[in-house]
């Protein structure tokens, strides 16, 4: 602090007469009136004198006024103006109001999509290509200052290497843009497509997913012989055909009979726009069935032994890992399909319906409701007879 600044003290300040001027020092005064006072800081930029008024006395204290006087002055010692600058900053404060960064307003369309997500978008994971990409670069700028350079270079570095994940961020920046857009704000959804333009086109190639072929299934199920979760919850997901997220959360108390009964939260789609997904179970699943129930530890059939939750994913891909599987867990589910397919062993509508596709459009659906159950449960006795090779040893018996 320059030297001969604070000369006041606050008694000096409350007994100086009206009408009278004191000086603390640094450029920092206060004319006293007759009910309290004004303070200034008078300061000097590109060779001219000005003062600027910081407050009121005694509603600024002498503590505060100094605090502004050190604000101020340090942008008077950089060659700018403070007047300037602080209109500049109540002007960016007043036109804030009607004009929100990117984050703030990509958090208010993810709370708003939230209800049609599953885990509140968190399973998903619907926020993080803007979370980890978008937001570092222009999170904090006012959504009427954006350009398609900006978008640009917020995804260039991933467009190539992670075009996925880029793509999807692409994608729902559009979507806060335009959600900005019809709130009224200043937003142009457009720069995303010229950014994207500007970004270059990317050839995908889909890698489709590890399945194992359906004729080494038998030989894989054989394999799974351990009465652990995760060999057990492998060998459940075999033979309901199921996604990982449905086995790995199933209890006890969602099977009725021969009927698993998954709950609609744990089922793929939006929220509200799925429904509980009924799933007969052929003998060989109600065996695994019945050897959990003599395992029973809680609630899941097939219990994570640190937690009060279900198995893993990661530890049932250790047990594929184990066995030198190149299948991954939501292969089977193609597994099952081209068997279903190679062998014609059911009817197209059968087959998706096992798998908790959706057929038809939206007016088709409307009128064909029938879950297909007992057609269902005859193809998923066929399907476990054929993991386990029972008609085999049949044939052989005969033989």
């Amino acid at each position: 602090m320059a030297r001969g600044n604070n000369r006041l003290s606050a008694t000096q300040v409350k007994n100086a007469p009206p009408g009278s001027v004191v000086q603390d020092g640094g450029g920092l005064s206060l004319k006293r009136s007759q009910s309290g006072g004004r303070w200034t800081f008078r300061f000097q930029i590109n060779g001219k004198r000005r003062d600027m008024g910081l407050g009121s006395y005694p509603d600024m204290s002498l503590s505060d006024a100094r605090k502004e006087r050190s604000k101020w002055a340090a942008f008077a010692e950089r060659g700018e103006d403070p007047i300037a600058e602080r209109e500049r900053q109540r002007l960016e404060e007043e036109n804030g109001q009607n004009d929100p960064t990117f984050e703030e307003m990509a958090q208010l369309v993810f709370d708003g999509r939230k209800e049609r997500l599953r885990g509140d978008g968190k399973r998903g994971m619907w926020f993080s290509p803007l979370k980890n990409h978008v937001i570092p670069k222009i999170g904090n700028r006012r959504i009427s200052t954006l350009h398609q350079r900006d978008i640009h270079d917020a995804l260039k570095p991933i467009w190539r290497t992670k075009h996925e994940t880029a793509d999807k961020a692409m994608y729902r920046t559009r979507m806060v843009l335009r959600q900005a857009k019809l709130m009224g704000y200043e937003a142009e959804p457009f720069i995303c497509d010229a950014a994207r333009h500007m970004l270059g086109y990317v050839e995908r190639v889909q890698k489709p997913l590890p399945a194992t072929p359906w004729q080494e299934i038998p030989d894989l199920y054989a394999r799974l012989d351990q009465h652990h979760p995760s060999y057990l919850a492998l060998r459940f997901t075999i033979l309901t055909a199921a996604r990982g997220m449905p086995v790995r959360g199933a209890r006890f108390d969602e099977i009725d009979g021969d009927v698993w009964t998954v709950p609609k939260e744990r089922m793929k789609g939006e929220r509200g726009k799925v429904q509980d997904f009924r799933i007969p179970l052929s003998t060989e699943a109600m065996n695994v069935v019945e050897i959990c129930r003599e395992l029973r530890r809680n609630d899941f059939l097939f219990p994570s032994p640190r937690t009060n939750k279900g198995v893993s994913d990661v530890a049932m891909a250790k047990v594929l890992n184990h066995l030198n599987e190149m299948g991954r867990i939501h292969g089977f589910r193609s597994s099952f399909r081209m068997w279903i397919q190679d062998n014609e062993t059911a009817s197209f509508e059968t087959a998706e319906t096992a798998l908790a596709h959706a057929i038809g459009n939206k007016v088709e659906r409307s009128y064909a409701r029938s879950d297909l159950l007992d057609k269902r449960r005859v193809l998923m006795q066929k399907w476990a007879d054929f993991v386990t090779q029972t008609e085999s040893k049949i044939l052989q018996l005969r033989g």
